[in-house]
């Protein structure tokens, strides 16, 4: 229960991070529709096409591949294993070169493969310029010990518009514990 909840603290940490230049905007910006609007279908099919891509690219271990859809940034998030339970077990990544750092050490410990649900895929604009997917997946992974076996996870990813065009800001992979024997 203590890691969940050291997770959660992280994830809100990550999400605060992205939304405290809220507090700078006008209040007549603050005060907008408390509902995200809907993404044109345009965004949302290039939304959807970037995170194909994004994991395909994780999957085959191509982490320069993997740079190109990463905002770069040293406000750039990724939640994940840590190498030791020393090391809090799970723990934010923060900043471009650290998360990409962390993920082409996950590729290199083994077996590495996301399976993603993309029939649950969901995508919301958080604002003109954040968008957020959410997607049920299946991650196998060998880094630090851990069985390479699928386990299911639910994948969170903010996403920044820059001028390059829609980029990763944050990747939060939480887990999903198992269901309580009753």
């Amino acid at each position: 229960m203590k890691t969940y909840r050291s997770l959660l603290a992280v994830m809100v940490a990550g999400i605060a991070g992205i939304t405290t230049s809220l507090f700078d905007l006008p209040k007549s910006v603050q005060a907008g529709p408390t509902t995200p609007t809907p993404l044109t279908e345009t965004a949302a099919k290039e939304l959807r096409g970037l995170y194909k891509r994004l994991i395909d690219a994780e999957n085959r271990h191509d982490i320069a591949a993997v740079r190109s859809f990463v905002w770069i940034s040293p406000n750039t998030l990724f939640v994940a294993k840590t190498a030791t339970a020393a090391e809090g077990n799970w723990a934010g990544f923060w900043g471009t070169d650290v998360v990409l750092n962390h993920l082409d050490d996950l590729y290199k410990a083994g077996p590495f493969k996301i399976e993603p649900d993309y029939d649950k895929e969901k995508i919301v604009e958080l604002s003109r310029d954040v968008a957020e997917t959410y997607v049920p997946v299946n991650i196998t992974v060998a880094y630090a010990g851990q069985t390479p076996i699928p386990k299911p996870f639910l994948m969170i990813l903010e996403w920044v518009r820059t001028p390059a065009g829609w980029r990763m800001a944050t990747d939060i992979a939480l887990p999903i514990p198992p269901a309580p024997h009753e």
